[in-house]
């Protein structure tokens, strides 16, 4: 194997990992020793230099050395990002897996917009988009790459929902008994049209931005 996509595999290793790590088995006694705010501080500066590591494995990689899965593969993975943002967008307010002081009432809300889809919409949208790439079947360092994220964002959201029934209790239970693991498509027409036109508006922009950013005419903007 050539020895930048062993590098890529070490920093998307030690990417994950850490985020696992810290998150779980770490947290404990790293917030008893650095508390909460020291905790954070390391949490980021470590996140931040693991995430510098695979970007610059990343461009070291080779880039278009797997076939591609042609139209097909494209239209799929055009198709996968739209809801992937709808989620994403929906995500950012009333989320109960978030440290905010509200965390507790609105875990014992009743489930509103995205999270009647899921109760872990940005880690679904992190791994739809990971699925995304993966199907394009571009390259070797996208593969590589996008199945680190799509674990780290699933597999995540299950630990997570370990963590926060130890850290929230009864909480975290009532969420759980109203909300799915596992996406409900059929919802995403209730998340109402505010999510749909944030994530509609990100989905052509993020894939326009994908031509000068990243060299590959993406989404629609492909056929247009």
């Amino acid at each position: 194997m050539d020895d930048a996509l062993v590098e890529l595999i070490a920093a998307n290793v030690a990417f994950v990992g850490s985020h696992f790590a810290m998150s779980h088995p770490l947290r404990a006694p790293m917030v008893k020793l650095l508390r909460a705010g020291g905790f954070s501080a390391v949490y980021s500066l470590v996140s931040a230099a693991a995430l510098f590591w695979v970007y610059s494995a990343f461009k070291a990689a080779p880039a278009g050395d797997l076939g591609g899965s042609g139209d097909l593969g494209w239209i799929v993975a055009t198709l996968l990002t739209l809801p992937a943002l709808v989620l994403l967008a929906g995500s950012m307010s009333g989320n109960p897996a978030l440290p905010t002081p509200a965390a507790a009432e609105q875990a014992r809300a009743q489930p509103k917009g995205v999270f009647q889809v899921t109760r872990h919409p940005m880690m679904w949208a992190i791994g739809l988009w990971a699925l995304s790439h993966i199907v394009l079947w571009w390259s070797t360092r996208s593969v590589i790459t996008a199945l680190a994220m799509g674990v780290l964002a699933l597999v995540g959201a299950h630990l997570q929902d370990r963590k926060k029934e130890a850290l929230m209790g009864e909480a975290w239970s009532t969420w759980e008994s109203r909300t799915s693991f596992w996406p409900r498509p059929g919802k995403l027409f209730s998340v109402g049209p505010l999510c749909w036109a944030v994530g509609l508006g990100l989905w052509l922009a993020l894939s326009w931005a994908h031509l000068p950013l990243g060299g590959i005419p993406a989404g629609v903007w492909r056929w247009f």
